[in-house]
């Protein structure tokens, strides 16, 4: 509302169907109940298509009709964080169709659910078996979650101003002038620079939103799991925005058939459903790309065994570590690039060998060296979980080290929004 007072119209409508349709559904014996929950999926997926999609549809048909877009489009703003809520509603009226979650009563109980501000912008996606037990058995938390909660903040804070937004500029000064700025280094330290501005962006909002609801008493799904250190694409969505992947896994491939239809039903399913991923990200054909690239590694994959979540031999880990964050960076140059031309642009001077400026500078090196090391330390060590016995002194001197981090490298100077604010 203080950004833009109309959409809570449109949060408050989408509340109450998804309200009125888990009751119902709950109430209703036989084949009627599905009436409850087609009317949820068309609410939402009305809402989200009409905001997100309407001007990507009239520039698709203005281009089979040979005629330009530009005068045809509708000046539509998105609202803020339609994508996830609208995914958590989704979630709420499926679970309780399949008689996996009771309809909720209170309808302030259930709007709270939808709207609570710390993942309401950009998740993470919280399923309703995962709030309500903290609220309808809420308790103060304790001194540990507290302290807990305030680590997560503050580790946030420096993922996204310290680290992030180092390497926005760097992303930035790439993909906003793909065609002048020629060279095979230039592609790739500007594609590596996005690969490291996304995740502590988006990883950095998610330890923010997590912490703030720990200190409320709430316990919310880890998000990311070191993802930049997974040994395959599988493991890489077994570690990357975990609650989009399980969304996805739960309400978009199981219901396709998951992988109880054969070999070739379940490659069709796992690229259908990184397709309608990547199609949920933004209204371009870039982003269907990427879904379907990602999509496609994944049924390869599985074709090749090499899917399981088991661990490879000490001697390959590197390699295919190596080979993997390599696969998901070319990935990132249809999510990141304005254009499809742009991309195309990026990728072709990746592989053909063309003079130019490596981008990254001494510290964005030393950067991404410093947070490997502490990546690989957290997952053999798991370091940060061991932190809440640790004396106080060792907390003091954390905290110092973070705020002198934010003061000597923190970008504060231009305002650089999360990332996933835009979807």
């Amino acid at each position: 509302m203080a950004w833009n007072p109309k959409f809570i119209a449109l949060l408050l409508t989408l509340t109450a169907i998804d309200y009125w349709a888990g009751l119902w559904i709950q109430k209703t014996v036989g084949p009627r109940r599905i009436w409850a929950l087609w009317i949820s999926l068309a609410a939402n997926l009305g809402f989200l298509g009409f905001f997100k999609y309407t001007n990507f549809l009239i520039d698709n048909l203005a281009w089979l009709a040979g005629v330009p877009s530009a005068g045809h489009h509708l000046a539509i703003l998105l609202p803020l964080g339609i994508s996830f809520h609208t995914f958590q509603s989704i979630s709420y009226v499926v679970d309780v169709y399949r008689n996996e979650q009771k309809a909720i009563t209170d309808p302030i109980d259930y709007a709270l659910f939808i709207a609570f501000f710390p993942q309401l912008v950009a998740g993470p996606i919280v399923r309703a078996r995962e709030f309500f037990p903290d609220l309808y058995h809420w308790r103060p938390p304790w001194a540990e979650e507290v302290q807990r909660g305030a680590v997560m903040i503050l580790t946030g804070l420096v993922k996204k101003i310290v680290l992030a937004d180092q390497f926005a500029g760097v992303a930035d000064s790439y993909f906003n002038a793909v065609a002048r700025t020629p060279g095979t280094a230039a592609a790739w330290s500007g594609t590596i620079a996005f690969a490291m501005q996304i995740f502590f962006d988006f990883s950095g909002y998610t330890d923010i939103a997590i912490g703030c609801a720990l200190l409320f008493g709430f316990h919310f799904p880890v998000n990311f799991r070191r993802p930049y250190l997974a040994h395959s694409m599988s493991d890489f969505w077994r570690r990357w925005h975990m609650s989009l992947s399980r969304w996805l896994r739960n309400y978009v491939y199981i219901p396709l058939g998951g992988n109880r239809l054969g070999a070739l039903l379940t490659y069709r399913n796992l690229i259908l459903t990184m397709l309608i991923g990547g199609f949920w990200h933004g209204a371009s054909w870039n982003f269907v790309i990427w879904g379907g690239y990602h999509g496609t590694i994944l049924a390869a994959e599985r074709l090749l065994g090499i899917n399981r979540e088991e661990e490879p031999a000490t001697h390959l880990r590197p390699a295919r570590t190596l080979l993997t964050f390599l696969l998901v960076s070319i990935g990132w140059v249809f999510f990141r690039a304005r254009t499809l031309g742009d991309s195309l642009l990026t990728l072709h001077r990746m592989f053909v060998f063309e003079k130019g400026a490596f981008l990254l500078e001494h510290r964005h090196l030393a950067f991404i060296a410093i947070t490997l090391v502490l990546a690989i330390w957290e997952e053999k060590r798991q370091v940060l979980a061991r932190l809440g016995s640790a004396p106080v002194w060792v907390h003091a001197l954390g905290v110092a080290l973070v705020l002198a981090a934010v003061e000597v490298f923190g970008v504060t100077d231009q305002s650089i929004p999360f990332v996933y604010f835009q979807f």
